[in-house]
């Protein structure tokens, strides 16, 4: 999960002739038609050579086409709609198949999480969860339950948590932040607007910006200090947040180790509760 910089295609285009632009423009409408194409097959479906594709490379900012190779497929996972996740045909072991090849994306985007994870940025991250008089999660939309469910689980610690799922409550969080504070960013894709643009505020407002999202070329990652990265891919119509939910569990492993004895101190608290509160049903 290394933040590493990312080359925005859109935003060097005028870089390159208008000639080369107008070439270039389809790739970036639909990106996902043009993912792992050799530059010889790029170069046909754009209806010009291989040599002009690799001046377009090199024009915008790539080393070489391996690396505009790896741009284009984070393109295409960050401008996926739900059309394009849906299979376009019927799978031939119809709606049983299409079940189980659902779970096989799961668990690859799970072992993606497993082999990308550093859990030492994640030790670093709750220190600074801790040290921090705010810690804001923001994020909206489908995002939100995201947000619910690491807020749920810190404010069972005592953490100084403030949640923002709706625009509103994101202008009036973020507008009263401080280089003290930290601020927990989560959206995928192209990333929800309020989302971005509220992050941006917090950044700007001094607080340390931490994105959980599933690409480089989302805009969270040339906005925040950090950015965690987990795939929502799937086989169905919407997105799949069985990485995210365990990126999510990730940090919050991460935050409870960080002070062992006081959050063991509290989970025997919680224990009392769960075996004798009025909230739980009994026969």
């Amino acid at each position: 999960m290394q933040n590493r910089p990312s080359v925005h295609l859109a935003e060097r285009l005028d870089q390159l002739s208008i000639k080369r632009q107008e070439i270039i423009r389809p790739l970036l409408e639909h990106p996902r038609d043009y993912v792992l194409l050799s530059v010889r097959a790029l170069a046909k479906k754009l209806g010009t050579d291989p040599a002009t594709i690799i001046r377009i490379v090199h024009g915008v900012g790539f080393a070489n086409y391996k690396q505009f190779q790896r741009h284009v497929h984070e393109l295409s996972l960050a401008y996926a709609t739900s059309l394009d996740t849906m299979p376009q045909s019927e799978s031939s072991g119809g709606p049983d198949a299409q079940a189980r090849d659902s779970v096989f994306r799961d668990l690859k985007n799970l072992q993606g999480l497993k082999n990308a994870l550093d859990p030492a940025r994640l030790s670093t991250l709750a220190k600074k969860i801790y040290a921090a008089r705010r810690v804001v999660i923001l994020g909206g939309d489908l995002a939100s339950v995201l947000v619910e469910y690491l807020g749920y689980q810190l404010n069972l610690l005592g953490l100084p948590i403030s949640l923002a799922t709706s625009a509103g409550a994101a202008t009036h969080i973020v507008r009263s932040l401080t280089r003290q504070d930290v601020v927990v960013s989560i959206t995928f894709r192209r990333g929800l607007r309020y989302t971005v643009e509220e992050t941006q505020q917090a950044r700007l407002h001094g607080a340390y910006c931490v994105g959980i999202t599933d690409t480089y070329v989302s805009p969270l990652a040339s906005i925040c200090h950090e950015v965690l990265i987990a795939s929502v891919e799937s086989v169905f119509f919407g997105a799949s947040y069985a990485a995210p939910i365990a990126l999510a569990n990730a940090i919050l492993t991460a935050v409870g180790e960080f002070r062992r004895s006081r959050t063991m101190a509290i989970v025997r608290e919680l224990a009392e509760e769960q075996r004798k509160g009025s909230r739980w049903y009994s026969n």
